[in-house]
């Protein structure tokens, strides 16, 4: 029997997101993205040594900074069905505004937001 080279049901490619606040990201992204936790590994004082979630057909990885791993702001695109709702609920759960969604000159309409752990997030919705 051989081992498959990465989990069932993981894209190849995974971002890993060093963060500070990896559980308050989690929540957020839960509450805005309907994120699913798959696994968490906390060290003794409750951080995240690392955690992975599911966000659609995807899975991203998240830590808290440490010793070895300063956190590091980070830019995502997510599509989503609904950008001016998503938009709203990603400001009422506490990220700040970086660009109102704005239909430009590609099929996208397309908002950003930052949330408290540092990343942000350019969520779009296509609009042919």
């Amino acid at each position: 029997m051989s081992v498959n080279y990465k989990p069932d049901n993981y894209s190849t490619v995974s971002p890993y997101l060093i963060v500070d606040g990896a559980s308050d990201t989690i929540a957020f992204l839960e509450t805005v993205f309907d994120a699913i936790e798959l696994r968490r590994f906390p060290n003794d004082e409750g951080k995240l040594l690392h955690s992975e979630v599911r966000l659609g057909d995807s899975v991203l990885m998240i830590a808290d900074r440490g010793d070895d791993w300063e956190a590091v702001p980070a830019h995502v695109h997510i599509y989503v069905p609904d950008v001016d709702a998503t938009y709203q609920w990603a400001l009422a759960a506490g990220a700040t505004a970086v660009q109102a969604p704005v239909k430009k000159d590609d099929p996208d309409k397309r908002g950003g937001v930052k949330d408290a752990g540092g990343t942000t997030w350019w969520i779009a919705t296509r609009q042919e």
